[in-house]
């Protein structure tokens, strides 16, 4: 689910999972759980909004430190 959260907060706000994930695990390059995920999300014109806020908290509860802080990178670059 966290996975799935994440694919889909990147894919409502024009950003690649994959690429944003690869920034914060470059070793795991075709990661088969992200990949299910992505099959998984919806257009950002059918899908419900998902909070910075939303997001973040759930990588950091299941200790996705590094991806959280990529994703505050890219939640800076958007809103500039």
């Amino acid at each position: 689910m966290m996975i799935l959260i994440f694919a889909q907060w990147c894919i409502n706000h024009d950003l690649n999972p994959e690429d944003i994930y690869l920034k914060a695990y470059p070793a795991q390059k075709g990661n088969k759980e992200l990949k299910e995920a992505i099959s998984l999300t919806v257009s950002k014109e059918e899908a419900g909004e998902i909070n910075d806020e939303t997001v973040l908290g759930v990588l950091s509860l299941f200790g996705n430190d590094d991806l959280a802080f990529i994703v505050s990178e890219e939640i800076d670059r958007l809103t500039k």
